[in-house]
């Protein structure tokens, strides 16, 4: 592990950007087993982090299938159980979703799966917009221990044995070669 130049945490690099490629690759793969042409299939990420992971993945599906892959991204922030607490003003992002959700298989994306908190936002956010049906939620890491609601992943990407004070963080970058996941674990006082 390494120290964070404030002193404050460690680090550790569980996935550079030729893992997380091949996690993609993979993961499009299951995909592609499962739902053929994604005639009736399309990606939602969840603002803000699991948008460009979601991006990725519609872009190695439609280089493979050839075609377009219908991919939106979707706001959860007044869908949060927390967004009333604290002293900052929320701002959204935006939602765009420039297809029907009504009857389609929707994959929603996620980059970190831990509390399951921003999946049930999803959930409640994604039903102002029709009836999917069926809804499957893929994360890239699953930190496994520490859920606060009864939710599991559909496809993972690699999961993590996770402990309190632990974080786990994706960098996404530019240049796909220098993406990373980093975990993060507080210093104790020596």
């Amino acid at each position: 592990m390494q120290k964070n130049t404030k002193g404050l945490s460690e680090s550790k690099v569980i996935m550079d950007g030729e893992g997380m490629k091949l996690v993609i690759e993979r993961l499009g793969l299951e995909l592609l087993e499962n739902y053929g042409d994604f005639e009736n299939t399309v990606i939602i990420g969840l603002q803000p982090r699991g948008i460009q992971f979601s991006v990725r993945l519609a872009d190695y599906l439609s280089k493979t299938l050839g075609k377009p892959i219908f991919q939106g991204k979707l706001d959860i922030t007044f869908h949060r159980d927390d967004f009333r607490r604290g002293n900052e003003v929320l701002v959204p992002n935006s939602t765009q979703i420039d297809f029907l959700v009504e009857g389609k298989n929707v994959i929603l994306v996620d980059d970190v799966l831990f509390t399951g908190r921003s999946v049930r936002a999803g959930l409640d956010a994604l039903l102002a917009f029709g009836r999917p049906a069926e809804v499957k939620l893929l994360v890239l890491i699953d930190r496994k221990y520490g859920r606060d609601l009864p939710l599991q992943a559909d496809f993972v990407g690699k999961e993590v044995d996770t402990v309190s004070g632990q974080k786990v963080k994706v960098e996404w970058s530019d240049d796909a070669s220098n993406d990373r996941v980093i975990l993060y674990t507080k210093q104790t006082n020596e």
